[in-house]
């Protein structure tokens, strides 16, 4: 059934290409004036006239990102999507072709799919992470041509010089590109049950350090409060609410509060800090 299902999805494929390269294409006079209807009328025709002409532009732009294990059928209908942005956007008063103005449009929406699907982890976070993920492995083809393994020193300053990027983000981009997703799940040979996940290390705290860890805070809880009950009323309400409350109040509002200036306020919770301190150690 699923084979059925795939050879189907190739058939469709296939005749969307074969309609798409029948489409006549446009004269400029004539996409200017389909463009003017859309702007001026809201004329649907005159934009799937557009839409239709341009679709073998989405064919002609998956080709190029073959390269990534993607299918070309999901990659064109990533590219139409952004043909539709770039249509309904499409202003024929600027004396740009549509063709013009649509590649940068494809190639956003092709680009962001890739990003999005190429692993599980996501990749392309940022301007540089693009730039390299799309640019890395032509560079790399040009300049290490003749090299085996990694690039060298001098050649990945190469490339982060000519992709105006920082070294550490081409080795960085390296090693992703140059490994595989694999599940955690996976066996770590046929010769054992043991999970790629079993041998990853914990860097959290272990069962004991959490109760030790807890059991001290406790304890310096107590010996806080402790020594708060010890400091004038006046003093412990300063300490409360300028270092322990949620929110924290200003010397105004205290001063306000307590009936005294902003200035005291600041003096009594510098004595009852130092009181704090020589008690706790």
């Amino acid at each position: 059934m699923v084979l059925n299902e795939s050879a189907e999805i190739r058939r469709s494929d296939r005749r969307f290409v074969r309609q798409a390269l029948k489409a006549p294409m446009l004269s400029r006079q004539r996409e200017e004036e389909l463009g003017r209807r859309w702007v001026q009328e809201n004329d649907e025709r005159a934009l799937h006239e557009l839409v239709n002409s341009h679709t073998r532009l989405v064919v002609s732009m998956a080709g190029r990102y073959r390269g990534y294990g993607l299918p070309v059928s999901e990659l064109v209908q990533e590219g139409s999507i952004g043909l539709m942005e770039a249509a309904t956007r499409f202003d024929p008063d600027r004396g740009v072709r549509l063709s013009t103005y649509a590649s940068w449009w494809i190639r956003a929406s092709m680009q962001d799919y890739v990003l999005r699907n190429w692993s599980i982890v996501r990749i392309g976070t940022t301007a540089a992470e693009k730039t390299l993920f799309f640019n890395l492995r032509r560079l790399r083809a040009r300049i290490a041509a003749a090299s085996l393994g990694y690039l060298t020193r001098e050649q990945k300053d190469e490339i982060a010089d000519t992709l105006k990027v920082g070294v550490a983000a081409v080795e960085s981009m390296e090693g992703r590109l140059g490994g595989q997703d694999q599940s955690l799940n996976a066996m770590v040979s046929d010769e054992t049950e043991r999970e790629r996940q079993d041998l990853l290390e914990d860097d959290g705290p272990t069962p004991e350090e959490i109760v030790m860890t807890a059991r001290d805070q406790a304890t310096h809880r107590a010996w806080l409060q402790a020594a708060l009950r010890d400091l004038p009323p006046r003093e412990e309400q300063i300490i409360r609410a300028r270092h322990l409350a949620e929110r924290t109040t200003t010397l105004a509002e205290l001063g306000s509060t307590l009936g005294v200036s902003k200035e005291r306020v600041r003096q009594l919770e510098s004595r009852a800090l130092r009181k704090l301190h020589e008690e706790l150690g």
